[in-house]
């Protein structure tokens, strides 16, 4: 059976590194969307986490309309934001003012998880324990505000509207990393991505054939919409490539014992001394990563892609040099032969 050749897109943490003010990482994740929107990927997304040393990117609606109106052509959104930290009427503003910016091109990604620790969830919203229950009915309200439709019969708030109105709106995604996401968006007739990356795959299969199976078609999407995001480094050459992998590997090391290192270079991440299980933990990683030549990680990328039945691949890409992801990037769009705009 023949699949259409998925679409291809981005995912940036906004990851802080050693040596470098917090703040350029902001600022790089808005110059590296211009970037992909000249290499003609499809999609930019940027992540909401809090109180993290390294993944800086607290507040996705500002910096979206940053890039927003930095861009021209790539869709732009959210991956995602944390819905229960938030009333949804209040979200259901904000994109719309997004919607505003960029008429067509705003993307509202969901998410149930906190993206932080369980302190950092109750100074957001005292309400934490209880808010991840009403994930659906929040989903079901932020929509018809989002698209100015009718909420149920007898709701509390049926007469308001969340403004400014226009005669588009941006698209919701339901994202996750276990069966629940799937769940919900199938049940809501919603697109779905699976963070492949986070889970390393763990679960990713099924989660996408519990959606596939169970989705109910919608008005706006009458058929299943399924994305994977996949983590992928990419060089000229496969000893580049490994070279900038260095940090993330041994940053990766330490997450998986609850540690939240530094994102250090990698000639520092190299020198650091090794005890032979945190060496083989490397070696796996080295090898099971996809990291090399842009035609090695593009030819996995797609396999992966064609495997899954998806619609769509977003990258996210961590480097301690700015310049690396960039170039990341741009020699995945190349080996992928991706069009740009005006092609």
């Amino acid at each position: 059976m023949n699949h259409p050749v998925p679409r291809f897109s981005v995912l940036d943490q906004s990851i802080a590194v050693a040596g470098r003010p917090q703040g350029d990482a902001i600022r790089e994740t808005v110059e590296l969307a211009r970037r992909c929107e000249a290499l003609g990927y499809h999609r930019f997304w940027v992540s909401e986490h809090h109180n993290h040393p390294v993944i800086v990117g607290t507040a996705p609606e500002i910096l979206v309309a940053a890039i927003a109106v930095s861009t021209t052509r790539i869709r732009v959104g959210s991956a995602g934001v944390m819905l229960p930290h938030y009333a949804p009427f209040k979200v259901a503003e904000q994109f719309r003012v997004l919607d505003a910016l960029a008429p067509g091109r705003i993307d509202l990604g969901l998410g149930r998880a906190p993206g932080s620790d369980p302190m950092t969830a109750f100074a957001l919203n005292p309400r934490a324990n209880e808010r991840p229950v009403e994930f659906p009915r929040d989903i079901v309200d932020l929509d018809a505000w989002l698209h100015d439709e009718p909420l149920a019969e007898g709701h509390p708030f049926a007469r308001l509207q969340a403004r400014p109105q226009g005669a588009t709106a941006p698209e919701i995604w339901i994202l996750g990393s276990s069966d629940y996401g799937a769940r919900v968006s199938a049940h809501f007739g919603l697109p779905y991505s699976f963070a492949w990356f986070f889970t390393d795959g763990r679960g990713g299969a099924q989660a996408l054939a519990l959606y596939r199976d169970g989705y109910r078609p919608s008005q706006r999407h009458p058929e299943p919409q399924a994305g994977i995001c996949v983590w992928a480094l990419a060089a000229e050459t496969r000893e580049e490539a490994q070279y900038h992998f260095s940090s993330r590997a041994r940053w990766q090391l330490f997450r998986d014992r609850g540690l939240h290192l530094p994102f250090e270079d990698p000639d520092t991440a190299l020198a650091a001394p090794l005890n032979e299980s945190e060496a083989a933990r490397i070696e796996q990683l080295r090898k099971t990563s996809m990291v090399g030549t842009g035609a090695e990680v593009a030819e996995r990328i797609t396999a992966l892609a064609s495997e899954l039945q998806v619609r769509e691949v977003a990258v996210v890409t961590w480097a301690h040099d700015p310049r690396a992801r960039i170039a990341s990037y741009r020699e995945i769009a190349r080996a992928l032969s991706l069009k740009t705009p005006g092609d």
